[in-house]
């Protein structure tokens, strides 16, 4: 990937993720262009590539637009994620070292300042969990996830902005810390099956008060 079009992908791939372009908003190849200082083609390349990701839509003769977010996909997202994540947890228990296990305190705390900040600590948690199971496929995977599962989040937490807002999720990490610590892969696994079930929750009872619906 050209350096143009690798600039292109990053950031129009973050600002869908941050939902600082809407679901369903249009994306303009001259106007982007224009706002990058690049030429149409790493434009049409890196909105290709989003295709693949499943973040844009190509519309023949009409041009790009921010894929929306359906129910449907929420479901399909956190089913994956419930997957994933228990068996994750049950493995990291297991074999990760002291030492690795010590460093999730880490995340113990985290910013609550907005919902954008709460996701970063939200994926970084998850990824780090992740690492630890030494398999780099579910590792990459986990992480693709938890890119996609961002503009679900930034959606749902929005809702609880605000003094306190965030305080329930991160009650939940904190426990799956304590689960893990004491190598107690099934209490871990309860809790993130239960975390991630919360967040379906929420996630669907904000996808029905947002116009960004698919």
């Amino acid at each position: 990937m050209s350096l143009a079009r690798n600039r292109v992908y990053e950031l129009v791939r973050s600002e869908i993720i941050s939902c600082s372009l809407m679901p369903g908003a249009e994306i303009r190849e001259s106007e982007l262009a224009q706002r990058l200082g690049v030429s149409k083609s790493p434009v049409r390349d890196a909105m290709q590539k989003l295709e693949l990701e499943g973040l844009v839509d190509i519309e023949p003769r009409r041009g790009h637009r921010v894929r929306a977010i359906s129910v449907k996909d929420a479901e399909d997202i956190i089913e994956l994620r419930l997957i994933l994540e228990t068996e994750t947890v049950k493995k990291v228990a297991r074999i990760a070292s002291d030492a690795e296990l010590r460093d999730l305190d880490r995340f113990r705390t985290a910013d609550q300042s907005s919902a954008a900040r709460f996701t970063e600590y939200n994926r970084t948690f998850h990824h780090a969990l992740s690492l630890l199971s030494q398999n780099r496929r579910l590792s990459d995977e986990t992480r693709r996830l938890m890119d996609v599962y961002d503009r679900l989040c930034i959606v749902s937490l929005s809702m609880l902005s605000g003094r306190g807002g965030f305080d329930d999720p991160l009650r939940d990490h904190i426990a799956i810390i304590d689960a893990l610590q004491e190598r107690n892969g099934n209490a871990a696994a309860r809790v993130m099956r239960r975390h991630v079930t919360k967040s379906r929750s929420q996630i669907l009872r904000a996808l029905e008060k947002r116009p960004i619906i698919g």
